[in-house]
């Protein structure tokens, strides 16, 4: 593979703090040299100005229709929909068919990764088929190369829950846990709210995430494990938070990039099927307050939760349509272009966010750019593209920029030897 000069491109570094412009020497997926000017280099020279070089970005949560549901998402188009955002790294939630759930299901996921693409993490499961109702071996699961446990679906059941904090205890990995309360919830589709009411909508309740929250924390203070609180999306989950975390609770927590991103008024004159989440879209003040509780540190991360449904699946009323949208292709630019360009965030807060944030949650090194990264992208901020079928690298596009341009596009992403490119 030739070798490649990067001229004057802006580094991102968020681990050293650095926003800078530089010259960056790539051979072999590998950053050979970073210099303020580099000359006499026997390398193919690309004019980056206007671009970012900055470390891969890591999504703590998404799904994979393989195994089990192919027709929306392969671990192959899912690869390449990650690479094609910028994530070198994506945590797979085990809601497969089957669940991952046993550690013969982890080494053959493990095995059907390709060289060379974003690495795919799984979580194992919490119960077995990841259906909240009896305990998986976890000492077992806990040897094989998973991240940490989740079952990617609320756990209803408490007894279950303390017993699983109790197990826990002793292996130390990370458990993700993401409280909702089916039986709150009923058959709300959108935050309950003036919203849901003008949309003839059924609402679901605050309540239906923070009653299960201030309960799991009852439970942590207890039986302290470290816990990772998914899929955050209410004002008030997040003051449970900062309470939790001035006690001195082992917890992190994120939300996702559509809570930031939109509120229950985007759904007002669409009812778009891709806007149907869950949990849903908060009210403004949620939105001001998950971005308010990244900001101050009370939030961790940012996840993508990547939920790729089938045409057919989606196209239906927004009530009788399945919760989730795709967004490992989106995320970046549209973030960047609503945060950084904005002025609300620096690039290097949304860095922090979408990378070294979500490793520490993991328990894992974050990733540097630095002489010797193998993992690390180049994004244009300012590239338009329209978003298609034929332009996304995911099987699915169910999300509500279809057929939109949008500005902001990651224009290559180096996973050591062979790179990646989509230009």
């Amino acid at each position: 593979m030739p070798r490649e000069l990067l001229r004057q491109v802006r580094l991102l570094d968020p681990l050293s703090q650095t926003d800078r412009v530089a010259d960056v020497l790539v051979e072999d997926g590998v950053i050979r040299a970073i210099e303020s000017t580099l000359e006499g280099i026997d390398a193919a020279i690309r004019d980056c100005a206007g671009s970012v070089l900055a470390p891969g970005l890591i999504d703590l949560y998404s799904r994979s229709g393989e195994p089990g549901f192919e027709d929306r998402e392969t671990l192959d188009s899912l690869q390449a929909a990650a690479a094609a955002g910028g994530f070198t790294q994506v945590c797979l939630l085990p809601t497969t068919q089957p669940a991952i759930d046993q550690p013969a299901m982890v080494s053959w996921l493990h095995h059907r990764q390709k060289l060379h693409s974003p690495k795919l993490h799984c979580w194992g499961a919490l119960t077995i088929g990841a259906q909240g109702e009896q305990m998986t071996e976890l000492a077992e699961l806990a040897t094989s190369p998973i991240i940490g446990f989740a079952d990617g679906r609320p756990l209803q059941n408490s007894a279950l829950l303390r017993r699983l904090l109790e197990y826990g205890q002793a292996i130390g990995k990370p458990i993700g846990l993401w409280c909702h309360d089916r039986s709150l919830a009923g058959d709300g589709v959108m935050r309950e709210g003036s919203e849901a009411l003008r949309l003839g909508l059924p609402g679901m309740p605050v309540m239906a995430e923070t009653a299960p929250l201030a309960a799991l924390l009852e439970c942590v203070a207890e039986l302290p494990v470290p816990i990772h609180l998914m899929r955050v999306s209410t004002a008030r989950s997040v003051e449970l938070i900062q309470t939790a975390k001035a006690q001195g609770l082992p917890i992190t927590a994120s939300t996702t990039w559509l809570h930031l991103l939109l509120d229950v008024t985007a759904i007002q004159s669409t009812y778009d099927p891709s806007l149907h989440l869950n949990p849903p879209l908060g009210n403004p003040t949620d939105r001001a307050a998950l971005i308010q509780g990244l900001r101050s540190g009370v939030l961790d991360a940012i996840a993508i939760d990547h939920s790729p449904y089938t045409y057919e699946e989606k196209t239906v009323s927004f009530a009788e349509s399945p919760s989730g949208a795709i967004g490992l292709e989106l995320a970046l630019p549209l973030l960047w272009q609503t945060f950084v360009e904005t002025g609300a965030w620096t690039g290097l807060d949304l860095w922090q966010f979408l990378s070294i944030k979500p490793a520490q949650c993991l328990q894992q090194h974050p990733l540097n750019l630095a002489v010797g990264a193998t993992e690390f992208i180049l994004f244009d901020p300012q590239a338009t593209w329209q978003v298609s079928s034929a332009t996304l690298q995911s099987r699915s596009s169910n999300t509500s920029w279809l057929e939109q341009t949008i500005r902001g596009r990651v224009l290559q992403t180096w996973i050591a030897e062979p790179s990646l490119n989509h230009r």
